[in-house]
């Protein structure tokens, strides 16, 4: 049998964030935008240490940008989706959604 690593929670929030900020993906706006859409703040080493865990399991890759003045010097790692990410963000949407599907505990109810 064929076993699957299913995505954790902030790796897949990490992942959608990804996606929507496409070329601007670097660790403060990742943050930003993570706390924008679920309400609250993620401490910026933990999106650091799960874009480390996600690209060690070759569903995000990074590559680094010029240094900036503003940045004292320093580069920005720019992050993004690989292909088999993207797969599996799919396929964990098709799961998640197959496990919602026909809880009435769930149907119209707000979070």
């Amino acid at each position: 049998m064929n076993r699957r690593n299913y995505l954790g929670n902030l790796e897949l929030m990490v992942m959608l964030v990804l996606i929507r900020l496409d070329d601007d993906a670097y660790g403060v706006p990742i943050s930003r935008e993570l706390a924008k859409r679920i309400g609250h703040e993620v401490a910026l080493g933990s999106v650091y240490a799960t874009l480390e865990r996600l690209q060690g399991k070759g569903l995000v890759t990074s590559i680094m940008g010029q240094p900036t003045q503003e940045r004292g010097g320093r580069a920005k790692r720019y992050f993004r989706l690989t292909q088999k990410g993207l797969r599996e963000v799919r396929k964990t949407r098709v799961a998640l959604t197959r496990l919602w599907q026909g809880l009435p505990q769930l149907e119209g109810a707000r979070a």
